[in-house]
């Protein structure tokens, strides 16, 4: 058996599960599924039960998992404009730090309770029990940033903007409470509520330090970089030095993760604020950066995904099927709820139907997965029955919550008919022009002075430079008629 790994059949191996997840995920726009569920999905058909493929290294899982989420983390924090979140820092916040602490507790509790009943088959105490429910406290960022950005339509109240906040920045919190746990029962200590807050503030103070300062870093270094290129002899080709600046990036988000915590910070915490550092700071070719980043999140997504697909056995969730669903049917319908009722409380301008949606948008996915390899490297009791709960829960939840985002959201009537459409025309222009690119969805109205682009009153300084009419795309000039559907791409002096 040995002799068949082999670095031609792991190429081999890995090809595959690459082109079979990406073709079998198109599917996804049909089917309604989440696409990173159907990686997951992808990964255990491929796996012992499925075709066979065996991988069962936890400590390689876990290293690349650590690789995935740094870059997923950044990606989530270089896309957040920090003038969209400004107007729900305080709610993000709250429910990334209290709310996912209410969700650990809570579900931890029950977990406990569970325990107790002699006809359950797990048997934890009041720390696994805890430490179970802090690997998935938090909701998944690439479920979430996946999702949300899948769909064209926009959400009232700022929701977007807030619920990738949260996704963004909560991972911490439960990798903190995991890790914190972790030690709790492995030491054989007990908890301090002294010494959990002082780890806490420990790892965030540095964690939001670091990642500020080191961000600040990365963006010097880019400057000096095109320093240097610009008092070259031959100036550099442009998408040369688009792709030398992205690998430069990559390279300070892995020295952010490893410096911060080397200095007892989160790093993941790092990462994410060294994100928003960097994507609200003018870098040259902007674009062309942001599109190399998304394709190592993308890739980091699908590669992670596929993994835990493979490490998983299904055969061995179904001796814990049973409890595994009565613990997510908790987190989904109690758990996740009152932690988010609970730490919003005090914001009484947020409303009840919005709160009801963000309770609902509580999806887990890569991240408490990845987190609940950390107790079976630790070699503590129980430890794979935690894995394939957590397992269990994921999956659930991706195919209960990921399936209904929209529908809940159209339900609540959260559905922001009126946000600009974000059509992509294909069409970049350079950083350094004075001038941002728009579109425009007509409506009945917009047309109503006329239906010719001579007719419209669009602000001064706008010009329009396409149409897209269904899969058409039509070179405007002032005697085209247009028709409600069509999509202007209009460019603008800043």
């Amino acid at each position: 058996m040995l002799e068949n790994i082999t670095s031609e059949n792991i190429l081999l191996a890995g090809s595959i599960l690459l082109i079979a997840g990406v073709l079998i995920g198109k599917s996804s726009y049909r089917s309604g599924l989440p696409l990173l569920l159907i990686f997951l999905l992808v990964g255990m058909a491929f796996g012992t039960d499925g075709l066979g493929i065996h991988f069962s290294d936890m400590h390689s899982a876990q290293f690349i998992g650590m690789i995935a989420l740094c870059i997923i983390l950044f990606s989530g924090g270089m896309g957040t404009r920090i003038s969209d979140i400004r107007p729900v820092l305080l709610p993000g916040l709250v429910l990334s730090t209290a709310g996912v602490l209410i969700t650990a507790l809570v579900t931890g509790l029950f977990i406990w309770w569970l325990s107790g009943m002699t006809w359950t088959n797990i048997h934890f105490a009041l720390l696994p029990s805890l430490l179970l429910a802090a690997t998935m406290s938090s909701t998944d960022s690439a479920s979430v940033f996946g999702i949300l950005g899948s769909q064209k339509v926009g959400l009232r109240h700022n929701l977007r903007p807030m619920l990738e906040l949260e996704s963004g920045s909560n991972d911490p919190m439960a990798y903190m409470l995991t890790i914190i746990l972790l030690e709790a029962i492995t030491m054989g200590s007990g908890l301090s509520a002294w010494s959990i807050i002082a780890q806490l503030a420990l790892q965030f103070g540095i964690g939001i330090a670091g990642g500020y300062l080191l961000g600040r870093l990365t963006v010097r270094l880019i400057d000096i970089y095109c320093r240097v290129g610009g008092k070259a002899g031959a100036r550099e080709d442009a998408s040369q030095a688009t792709s030398m600046i992205s690998i430069l990036i990559i390279g300070c988000v892995f020295f952010t993760f490893a410096v911060t915590t080397a200095f007892s910070g989160n790093g993941y915490l790092a990462v994410y604020i060294a994100g928003i550092v960097i994507g609200n700071t003018r870098l040259p070719n902007h674009r062309g950066i942001g599109k190399f980043i998304d394709g190592m999140t993308w890739l980091a997504q699908i590669v992670v995904f596929l993994m835990l697909g493979l490490l998983v056995n299904p055969h061995e969730m179904l001796d814990v099927a049973a409890v595994s669903l009565l613990i997510g049917a908790f987190m989904i319908v109690a758990g996740r709820p009152l932690s988010v009722f609970l730490s919003l409380a005090p914001l009484r301008k947020i409303g009840f139907k919005s709160k009801l949606f963000v309770s609902w948008v509580g999806l887990r996915g890569a991240v408490p997965i990845i987190f609940a390899t950390y107790p079976v490297v630790a070699d503590i009791e129980g430890a794979g029955q935690i894995f394939n709960i957590v397992f269990f829960v994921t999956l659930l939840s991706l195919l209960v919550q990921g399936t209904s985002v929209i529908a809940s959201a159209r339900r609540l009537g959260l559905i922001d008919n009126s946000a600009p459409d974000d059509e992509d025309f294909g069409v970049e222009l350079a950083d350094e022009l004075p001038t941002s690119l728009h579109t425009l969805t007509l409506s009945e109205k917009d047309l109503a002075a006329g239906d010719t682009l001579s007719r419209m009153n669009l602000p001064h300084g706008s010009l329009v430079m396409m149409v897209k009419r269904g899969k058409r795309h039509l070179v405007p000039n002032g005697s085209l008629r247009l028709l409600p559907g069509d999509t202007l791409l209009i460019i603008r002096e800043d």
